[in-house]
């Protein structure tokens, strides 16, 4: 049961901690009100994002829309809560990819792998992600941490990045890919905190291993 060498963690075709950062556009109030779906059903979801995030040392780069001209509100208390001292990015423009000071934050994470969410699914996610892999980034949206105005914008929305070249992916699958191995003692006792928290059946896999003694926490 020995694990193979790990691989390069700048160049692995998977997510690693070394290549990746961690996108979020516009989780304001008036995104949310304007959605349809539950937020129950994907902004814990994001929570949990910035949590992994955090655990595995990713770059953070977040944008509001119109918030400092008194439109629209910060970033949801339940987001900012866990983002810390990471800053807001506002914006004017509708794609983010549009704004300098967006482009410049992402750019300066020096990853190419960018993990992205985005409220609304069909804009504020889909157009910067669109122009970021035009730039040669690859994005992965995650599609239980996103939602749209209506479920054809969101499933269509979604539809459309993932033909240019997406690869959608779940928080658990983050959360997975990240650590990629249990010996990896740095990160375990976090990840299973974080499964047991919101993991749903993954997360009841999980307790049962404890209770089990398979990992330590």
């Amino acid at each position: 049961m020995t694990s193979m060498p790990i691989r390069d963690p700048l160049t692995d075709h998977l997510l690693t901690p070394q290549n990746s950062a961690l996108v979020l556009i516009d989780y304001q109030d008036a995104q949310i009100y304007s959605i349809p779906t539950d937020p129950d059903l994907y902004v814990p979801n994001a929570v949990a994002l910035v949590k992994v995030a955090r655990l595995f040392g990713l770059p953070i780069v977040v944008s509001t829309v119109q918030r400092d001209n008194g439109v629209n509100g910060d970033t949801i208390p339940q987001l900012r809560e866990q983002l810390g001292d990471v800053p807001s990015i506002d914006r004017m423009s509708i794609n983010a990819w549009e704004d300098e000071d967006f482009v410049h934050a992402v750019k300066a994470t020096g990853r190419r792998k960018l993990i992205m969410g985005g409220l609304w699914t069909e804009v504020c996610l889909a157009l910067p992600a669109l122009d970021a892999m035009r730039e040669g980034f690859e994005v992965y949206p995650v599609v239980d941490a996103v939602a749209g105005t209506t479920p054809d914008a969101h499933k269509w929305g979604l539809r459309r990045i993932v033909q240019a070249g997406a690869q959608p992916v779940s928080w658990v699958v983050v959360l997975s890919e990240l650590q990629r191995d249990w010996s990896r003692q740095e990160t375990a006792p976090g990840m299973l905190r974080l499964a047991r928290e919101r993991g749903g059946g993954f997360g009841t896999e999980i307790a049962i291993k404890l209770d089990r003694a398979v990992a330590p926490v």
